[in-house]
């Protein structure tokens, strides 16, 4: 965490957020297939959307109303997310948001974050799902922690 930072404050910080998490969620090996080749996700469009999603969670002044669960649906028919793959996407958001924000904001979208991830892999592969990933002892492998002091 970065203790010397705002808290995010507003969609312009969530633009920042968004933008970096992307960035590094469509460059990572292990979930950016899911949105370059997969999905074919353009950044550009998406931004807005899903911008809209996180001030809503967070602030309650964005109008979204899309489902979130469709899309994660439809990657998961093509190629199955795995607990390993949303604990990915646990650790990037958390790197992404350490590394620009602290404080009560930051500390509920990291929070957020996790719960629509362990909702979307429950609903995915079930409510008996493995949770721990592959070769990991917990949903957010510990490999997060690296990740985290590196930002």
């Amino acid at each position: 965490m970065n203790r010397f930072a705002a808290d995010i404050s507003g969609r312009a910080d969530l633009d920042i957020v968004l933008r970096r998490f992307y960035t590094a969620a469509f460059a990572d090996p292990r979930i950016g297939p899911y949105f370059t080749r997969i999905a074919g996700t353009d950044l550009e469009a998406h931004l807005p959307r899903i911008t809209d999603f996180w001030e809503r969670s967070l602030f309650r002044t964005a109008a979204y109303r899309r489902n979130a669960f469709a899309p994660h649906a439809a990657l998961h028919s093509v190629r199955a997310l795995t607990a390993a793959d949303f604990g990915r996407w646990v650790q990037l958001w958390h790197a992404t948001i350490d590394g620009l924000h602290s404080g009560p904001n930051a500390e509920r979208a990291k929070a957020q974050g996790e719960r629509i991830a362990l909702t979307l892999h429950r609903r995915l592969a079930g409510p008996d799902a493995d949770l721990r990933g592959e070769g990991t002892t917990g949903f957010v492998p510990l490999a997060a922690l690296e990740l985290r002091s590196a930002a």
